[in-house]
């Protein structure tokens, strides 16, 4: 067989159609773009025309992800009326047959545990919040406050999938990513997307960060999240190789670059345009990490408002510093992954250890951003899986005891980036167990973070396997009484 018939061959359809579209989808592009210049970065071809670039109120995004789930019943959602229940069995009609995990769902009774500290108004808003986070508290009139999520999931790992994802099932593309894809690049020497992950000093949360929660799924790789490490070279493979100088590095990639442009010529592979990309990106990082880390030349005062945890290389503290440092670089979407708050059998210890390590930094960050006008077009997002039981886990006699996971109604939020300051959206039953008013799931809070951005979500689509798939799937809503 003719060589060049069976290259021809090994072609896929997706490439074919890629090489053939490239001229008209760059031209639609432009259009859709506007006054910017859509050659400043290529967008693969499969890009559905809809999700827009600008004329949203936000231009970037931190997600401060709180993984384990943190107990909406101790830190956000006021219920005085527990306390006179204390140790009362949750009724019977309140549950529901709610789905629950297989710690609890055999359980004969279900004792009332009321919040494990005193809960107290913060601002003007009047903003009811746990004495637990004052730092957040401060802040309490700039933060969208959400009392009615909802999940399906009752496990960890499918509910941050879903999340992240728009989907239990692993294998979709993380909010980040279609971020990105949808907007693009804000910066040329740094990733649009970055990933940093912490856990608590005492490592008692034993769930892993699986690096799909920030992966691409079916988007070209170039999409993906760069995950800098607090340990060893923060990106692996940018250095050097040893006795290879500088200047001969960058012919060795131009040589590289020379090959994969004639290769994705003859296939229009979106993937070998995603390594063109990052051999060049990984260049230019060689430079820009390191004074991205250098935190040195920072104010003392600054320091100091993000507390005494921000010195030690890869604490949630020194992760908040450095999403400032990166979201005022132009990157456009910073997640940090920080575990610790399952708190099974050690609510009485460790919910007080992790609000110390994590409230301080996350109000620190808000008030940096803020300084800096950033604040603005920058959603900042408190999130995590789920929520947990208004009932003990364990006996509440000893101080072993803790919360099992919920996922019927739980707290998260969000601020900056046009969501509504001092307001506190929707709300549970007395019980803390079941939303009564404006509830909103996964989709719904998805769908109007990238309406923020300036992204009609229903339009923000790409093919795969013969089906436009989107983040929120064939589900969400915009919520417009979070934003203003």
């Amino acid at each position: 067989m003719n060589p060049e018939f069976e290259r021809d061959l090994g072609i896929t359809r997706r490439q074919f159609f890629g090489k053939s579209a490239t001229g008209i989808g760059m031209a639609a592009l432009a259009s859709l773009l506007g006054e910017e210049d859509a050659s400043a970065q290529t967008l693969p071809t499969q890009r559905v025309p809809g999700g827009g670039r600008g004329g949203g109120k936000a231009k970037r995004v931190v997600v401060l992800w709180q993984g384990g789930a943190p107990s909406h019943v101790d830190l956000f959602d006021y219920k005085p009326g527990l306390e006179k229940l204390r140790g009362t069995n949750l009724p019977d009609s309140v549950r529901k047959g709610t789905r629950l995990s297989t710690m609890t769902s055999g359980l004969k009774t279900f004792p009332i545990l009321p919040a494990h500290k005193p809960f107290k108004a913060y601002g003007k808003s009047g903003m009811m919040l746990s004495e637990l986070l004052p730092h957040i508290g401060s802040l309490a009139d700039d933060i969208c406050l959400i009392n009615s999520m909802h999940t399906e999931a009752v496990n960890h790992a499918p509910g941050v999938t879903f999340l992240m994802t728009g989907s239990q099932v692993p294998g979709r593309p993380s909010m980040g990513a279609w971020a990105t894809y949808g907007l693009g690049s804000m910066n040329k020497d740094l990733p649009s997307f970055v990933v940093m992950t912490s856990t608590d000093r005492g490592r008692t949360c034993g769930q892993l960060f699986y690096d799909y929660y920030w992966g691409s799924g079916f988007l070209p790789s170039k999409f993906q999240g760069v995950r800098f490490r607090s340990e060893g070279e923060p990106v692996l493979y940018l250095k050097n190789p040893d006795g290879l100088p500088s200047g001969l590095r960058r012919k060795q990639l131009d040589d590289i670059r020379a090959l994969n442009a004639q290769h994705l010529s003859e296939y229009g592979d979106p993937e070998i345009e995603t390594r063109i990309s990052q051999y060049e990106l990984a260049y230019k990082m060689q430079t820009s990490v390191p004074d991205l880390l250098d935190i040195g030349k920072e104010p003392a005062h600054t320091l100091e408002r993000y507390g005494p945890d921000v010195n030690r290389p890869g604490s949630y503290a020194r992760n908040c510093l450095l999403a400032r440092r990166l979201l005022e670089r132009g990157v456009r979407f910073v997640q940090l992954m920080h575990s610790g708050w399952d708190q099974h059998g050690n609510l009485p210890t460790q919910l007080a250890e992790q609000c110390r390590d994590t409230d301080q930094p996350s109000a620190a960050l808000i008030m940096d951003l803020k300084e800096r006008g950033l604040l603005d077009d920058t959603i900042v997002l408190w999130a995590s899986e789920f929520g947990r039981t208004p009932f003990v886990q364990g006996d509440m006699t000893k101080p072993t005891y803790g919360r099992d996971h919920l996922g019927s109604v739980y707290s998260m939020w969000a601020c900056g980036g046009g969501f509504k300051g001092g307001y506190v959206h929707g709300a549970s039953d007395d019980f803390a167990y079941n939303p009564v008013k404006d509830p909103m799931d996964g989709h719904d809070l998805q769908a109007t973070i990238l309406h923020q951005l300036g992204i009609d979500h229903t339009k923000l689509t790409y093919r795969f396997q013969g089906r436009d798939f989107r983040l929120t799937d064939v589900f969400g809503n915009v919520e417009k009484k979070l934003i203003v």
